[in-house]
């Protein structure tokens, strides 16, 4: 095979949808290096897993009451309530989280070295959320740890949006890792109204010292909303794309 059939079989491979070509490994026809570029599945399927272990370590913070001598295990399960209170919040955040991560990823066609170590920060505070979810439902009844328990908890969720704030940022700032399909000028406007949506949870920090239960519920409304007032990313018409 001569140099010429090398070559014309190598952008046959590339085509988008048949194979990690040039669109997807960040090699160009202007000659960039691919390490500038790689393939975003790989980075999405670590991601799922990350999100994956810690929705499903929140359960295990739920354990077996024991029966007492004053009720039987129907009173027992009932005075459990802060558990499944702060679960079934903390279930709700990872798992809308997760959503919106899978919806920014699927137009993202590579990634550079800054989006991955972002992603990180994003999954470090993921996996983190299992444990102020059961530090909460420990002192939720309490009456000074609550507020403190509530604090850290809030401050666990600042430290979330924050970080997706940043990936985000990064995203549409650099817009080369985006696919074909997004447009990038109207993914950069969304940004103040990610800004704003972020603006909720430092509040959330000092309603904390006013009443832990009344913190939890308002994440939970948060996670709800965020659930149904989403963002979409912006894409171009059908003939520009």
């Amino acid at each position: 095979m001569n140099e010429s059939d090398r070559s014309g079989g190598s952008r046959q491979a590339g085509t988008p949808g048949h194979g990690p070509g040039p669109e997807r490994d960040g090699a160009t026809d202007g000659g960039e290096e691919p390490d500038q570029g790689t393939d975003s599945g790989r980075v999405e399927a670590f991601s799922d897993g990350v999100f994956a272990i810690a929705i499903t370590l929140l359960i295990l913070e739920i354990k077996v009451p024991e029966v007492g001598e004053h009720g039987g295990l129907w009173h027992a399960l009932g005075g459990q309530w802060p558990s499944y209170a702060a679960y079934v919040v903390s279930f709700l955040v990872i798992g809308i989280m997760w959503i919106n991560h899978h919806q920014v990823f699927r137009h993202v066609a590579r990634v550079d070295r800054t989006l991955m170590f972002l992603n990180l920060l994003v999954l470090m505070v993921v996996a983190a959320v299992p444990w102020p979810t059961a530090m909460l439902a420990e002192y939720l009844r309490e009456d000074e740890a609550s507020h403190v328990a509530a604090a850290v908890y809030s401050l666990v969720m600042v430290a979330m949006a924050l970080a997706f704030q940043a990936l985000w940022w990064h995203l549409t700032r650099t817009g080369h890792l985006f696919d074909a399909r997004v447009d990038v000028e109207g993914a950069r406007r969304t940004r103040v109204r990610f800004a704003l949506g972020s603006l909720a949870y430092p509040a959330t920090v000092a309603l904390a010292f006013v009443s832990a239960p009344l913190t939890l519920a308002v994440h939970g409304l948060l996670a709800v909303y965020y659930a149904f007032n989403q963002a979409p990313v912006p894409m171009r018409p059908a003939r520009e794309a």
